[in-house]
């Protein structure tokens, strides 16, 4: 008698997969689906969170909105409204990208042009805004069924209108800037000499007397904890602990501002750890590099409210910011833009959607709207890193948002270039409507080997250095590229800043194949809140250039 025993085991991968020819990427444009054709308010203000809602809010002070307060919700009662003193309408909803269905939420005071982040504990937290609002702080938990906005008023030191938002290492966020706020501050408070109100002369310094070309801060976290800060054509790397300015960097060429209401947008670019790299040897050392595209040439916004609308910025900027020799590398975009958004795909590339080719932000200062987006390659050479995707019918000008979902998808909504609004005989109506762009890489001609997340151990709950096995199927498993893990922050997104938008490459350690058309990648989480400040991540497994949908992780804060 022969008897024949069988082996599950686990071994690593040097089979012969089937080959397949891939489609050109470079033919495919992505595609635009109408979600809502209205959710009753601007997106003027957006943030995903970990349960898979996009919490959306506009201001307050825009006059009656088209979407009712829930049943029983008391009407706003605001005497010093500019737009009407009773209010029974809603300006924030929650929206559920899962079932494309939203709950209308109640906030009492003006969120207009505010900021917000995300805290470890999946909680959002919003802050300043304008009139009633400038000096509130706000949350959202969306862990009960029926949560709403929970509003802390005079919380803030001083007015925070136009300011930015970062979570640092230790989970706690820093504000900075906003309109005449040469300041930032913390939350919770740190109560130093300032009595928790810190002076920043950088600020100051940068402020354009006649535009104020240095509102919303581009801020970006290194991997050493310092501050990467960008405002009108300069930046700095800044050490918030110390209150001291560790180093300037070199000017962005030119005498094009960035920063509203010039208005171009910044990215950090994706951090990519490797296993004989930074990450087992001294993880501050990680190289950090920032790219910046878009804008408007200085006096624009005057020339505007003159009539005068002058071409967009068409240059990008990108500048490996901890070099010690650090020097812009300058390219052009395919066409002008300002107020676009920059999101950080699970590719690791950049999508550049929304905004106009001619004018500045502000009201009615926009024209010529710019429809399509714009993928750009940060890998590629230079001359192949822009490609040109599928237009949209849609203007989005003014008070637009972009944000990645966990589907991969870009979610798209605003555009309210006007005081209040305004649905009629105006350039470009008030725009209530919530569209989906699927990138090329949702193309169900790479449906083959997009990979499917089947198992993850130890959990979705995680601790620094961590070691992380993630298990994914495909249907054809190419040999060609080794499989990408990539875990991204969803951003808080107005007003083309992606406020807290991070992404970071883990190091993959092993593949292997562990069954049929399953494989298995070993990984570690980063070491250091450095590199992942504490808190929720969409993680994403990309085989062959291919994503398929993200599932959501906590990295705990540090005990």
């Amino acid at each position: 008698m022969v008897i024949i025993i069988f082996l599950f085991i686990v071994v690593s991968i040097n089979i012969d997969p089937i080959q397949s020819e891939m489609p050109n990427p470079n033919n495919i444009t992505g595609t635009w689906k109408l979600l809502q054709s209205s959710i009753g308010i601007s997106a003027m203000h957006v943030q995903l969170l970990h349960t898979n809602q996009l919490v959306i809010f506009d201001r307050t002070d825009f006059g009656i909105s088209n979407l009712s307060l829930a049943t029983g919700t008391p009407c706003r009662n605001d005497p010093n409204d500019t737009a009407i003193k009773i209010d029974c309408s809603a300006h924030s909803l929650l929206y559920n990208i899962e079932s494309n269905t939203l709950r209308p939420l109640d906030v009492q005071t003006d969120t207009w042009c505010s900021s917000g982040a995300v805290l470890p504990n999946g909680t959002m937290f919003q802050s300043g805004g304008f009139n009633d609002g400038e000096k509130v702080v706000r949350f959202y938990s969306p862990e009960t069924k029926d949560s709403d906005w929970v509003e802390v008023p005079t919380y803030l030191k001083v007015r925070r209108w136009y300011a930015t938002n970062q979570i640092l290492p230790d989970g706690d966020v820093i504000i900075i800037g906003g309109r005449k706020a040469f300041s930032y501050e913390f939350f919770p408070t740190r109560i130093g000499n300032d009595g928790g109100l810190y002076e920043f002369a950088f600020l100051r310094d940068t402020n354009d007397v006649k535009d104020e070309n240095n509102l919303y801060p581009f801020v970006h976290l290194l991997p050493d904890g310092k501050l990467y800060i960008f405002a009108n054509t300069k930046g700095i790397i800044f050490d918030h602990n110390r209150n001291v300015v560790v180093r300037k960097l070199p000017s962005l060429p030119g005498e094009d501002p960035r920063n509203y209401p010039s208005t171009g947008s910044s990215v950090l670019l994706p951090l990519k750890l490797h296993k004989d790299g930074p990450r087992p040897s001294n993880p501050d050392k990680l190289p950090a590099e920032v790219l910046m595209c878009g804008g408007a040439p200085a006096n624009s916004h005057q020339k505007a409210r003159n009539g005068t609308f002058l071409k967009a910025v068409q240059t990008c900027g990108r500048l490996v910011v901890t070099d010690p020799n650090a020097k812009w590398e300058m390219e052009t975009m395919p066409a002008p833009r300002v107020m676009s958004d920059m999101v950080i795909l699970p590719t690791g590339d950049i999508i550049i959607i929304n905004g106009a080719m001619a004018g500045t932000a502000g009201w009615e200062l926009g024209r010529e709207p710019m429809r399509t987006p714009v993928l750009y390659r940060p890998n590629s050479q230079p001359e192949q890193r822009f490609q040109e995707l599928t237009s949209t019918e849609i203007p989005r000008m003014y008070h637009s948002t972009a944000v990645l979902d966990t589907y991969g998808r870009i979610i798209v909504g605003g555009s309210n270039p006007h005081v209040y609004y305004n649905f009629t005989q105006v350039l470009y109506p008030t725009e209530l409507s919530l569209e989906a762009f699927y990138p090329p890489y949702m193309d169900w001609r790479f449906d083959n080997h997009r990979p499917y997340i089947s198992l993850m151990g130890p959990g979705n709950v995680l601790t620094y250095g961590q070691h992380l096995w993630i298990q994914f199927e495909v249907i054809e498993y190419k040999t060609n590229e080794e499989p990408q893990v990539a875990i991204i922050a969803p951003s808080f997104t107005t007003h083309s800043q992606g406020m807290n938008q991070r992404m970071v490459l883990l190091a993959v350690d092993n593949v292997s194949f562990v069954g049929p058309s399953t494989y298995q990648i070993d990984t570690n989480v980063p070491k250091t809140p450095r590199i992942a400040p504490p808190g929720y991540y969409m993680l994403f497994v990309v085989h062959d250039g291919v994503p398929g949908m993200g599932t959501w992780i906590q990295i705990q804060k540090p005990s």
